[in-house]
C-alpha cells in the first residue's frame, strides 16, 4: 500500500485525503504564544532572567531593568541607572541580585524586595556582559566581552574575590553545579571550561564549524552543552570530554539557547524572528523539529524552570539611519513605546 500511495499523483492524493488526515501529517508546534506583555519606553535590550522563587522576570532595557510579576504578567517596577545593561542574576536566598552595565564597566547590586541599589556599583573587567550565579562556589561570575578578564564576586557580600583570565571575549555561560563553569568565547569560537574555585582554565574546545558562539544551553543529565552560533548553527559538545556531538542548522540572527528538560528540547532564539526547536532523540542524536514564529529582534531567550515557559523580548523597528564614519553599519531605529515581552509555552 505504501508504494502505491507514493506512486499516486499528488493531486489525486490531495483530493482523497480528508482535512483531518492532512493535518495529522503535520507535526504539532511544540510551543505557542501564550502572552504578550507590553512594557513601552525606549532603548535596546539583551538578556532576560527568571527568578522562579520570587516568580519574577527581569528584562534588560536600555539603561534600566524592567521587573515583571509572573503570576499577574504585570510590570511591577524598574531598576534604573544601569547604563548599557546586559545581564541580571538573582542569588537564591540572599535577597539580592546583580546587574552588568556594559557602558561603564560596573555591576549594580540590588535588593530584590525594594529594587533599590545595595551599595555603590562594583567596578568590573571591560564590557561586562553575561553573568552567572554558581551555587557550588557561592560566587557570581561577571563575564567580560572584551579581553577575557572576568570579575568574580562573593555572592552574599558582593566582594571581589578574584579574576578569571579566560583569554577571549566571553558570552553566555553554564555551570554543572559541581565546580565546573563553561563559557562561550565569541572571538575564538571556543567553549572554555574552568574551575569555579581556583579559576584555572581546564579545557578549551573548538565549536567549529560554528562561529561566534553566544547563547549557551546545558543539559546536566546528559552532560551536553549547546552553543548557539552566529553563522546559523547549534554546536553540541560533551561537557565531560570536550568531544563534539552534533551540529544542527538554526536561522539568521542566532543568539540565545536554552534546554527544556520537560520535553528534551533545545530552543534557539533567532533575531530574524523564530525559535529553532531541536529535539534530543538521545544524547547522541538530535533533530530539528520546528521553527516557531516569534518576532523580528527577539534574539535572546530565558526559560522558567518551574513552568518551562519561554520568554523573549522585542520592539517594532523604524528606518535605519544613514551610515556615518563613526557608525558605518547603523542598526534600525526602535519605535518608542513598542517594547514588549513574549511568553511561549505548550
Amino acid at each position: 500500500m505504501k508504494n502505491l500511495l507514493l506512486a499516486a499523483p499528488l493531486a489525486l492524493l490531495h483530493f482523497h485525503c480528508p482535512a483531518q488526515a492532512q493535518a495529522a501529517l503535520v507535526p504539532p508546534t511544540p510551543y505557542r504564544l501564550l502572552n504578550t506583555i507590553s512594557i513601552g519606553g525606549e532603548g535596546g535590550w539583551d538578556y532576560l532572567s527568571v527568578d522562579p522563587a520570587g516568580e519574577r522576570l527581569y528584562v534588560s532595557h536600555g539603561t534600566q531593568v524592567e521587573v515583571i510579576d509572573l503570576t499577574t504578567h504585570k510590570l511591577v517596577g524598574a531598576i534604573p541607572n544601569t547604563p548599557g545593561v546586559h545581564g541580571i542574576e538573582v542569588v537564591p536566598g540572599a535577597g539580592r541580585g546583580y546587574i552588568t552595565c556594559g557602558r561603564n564597566s560596573t555591576c549594580v547590586v540590588f535588593d530584590v524586595k525594594t529594587l533599590k541599589p545595595i551599595g555603590a556599583p562594583i567596578p568590573t573587567g571591560p564590557k561586562p556582559d553575561a553573568l552567572l550565579y554558581d551555587a557550588f562556589s557561592k560566587r557570581v561570575f561577571i563575564f567580560s566581552n572584551d579581553g577575557g578578564k572576568s570579575t568574580v564576586l562573593d555572592a552574599s557580600t558582593g566582594a571581589v574575590v578574584g579574576t578569571a583570565e579566560l583569554g577571549g571575549d566571553v558570552e553566555a555561560s553554564a555551570t554543572d553545579g559541581k565546580g565546573h563553569i563553561f563559557v562561550n568565547l565569541e572571538d575564538k569560537s571556543e567553549v572554555v571550561e574552568f574551575d569555579a574555585k581556583t579559576l584555572a582554565v581546564l579545557r578549551r574546545t573548538s565549536v567549529k564549524p560554528g562561529e561566534e558562539p553566544t547563547g549557551l544551553g546545558y543539559d546536566p543529565k546528559a552532560n551536553r552543552l549547546f552553543s548557539g552560533c552566529a553563522n546559523e548553527k547549534l554546536v553540541i559538545t560533551d561537557s565531560k570530554t570536550g568531544k563534539q556531538v552534533a551540529v544542527l542548522p538554526t536561522a539568521k540572527g542566532t543568539d540565545g539557547a536554552v534546554f527544556d528538560p520537560s520535553a528534551n528540547n533545545v530552543v534557539v532564539s533567532n533575531g530574524s524572528g523564530t525559535f529553532t526547536v531541536i529535539h534530543q532523540d538521545s544524547p547522541t542524536k538530535y533533530s530539528v523539529v520546528a521553527s516557531v514564529p516569534t518576532a523580528r529582534g527577539a534574539r535572546t531567550v530565558a526559560i522558567d524552570p518551574k513552568t518551562h515557559h519561554l520568554f523573549t523580548a522585542t520592539a517594532d523597528y523604524g528606518p535605519t539611519p544613514a551610515p556615518t564614519p563613526e557608525n558605518p553599519r547603523p542598526r534600525p531605529s526602535i519605535v518608542p513605546g513598542t517594547f514588549r515581552v513574549l511568553e511561549f509555552g505548550k
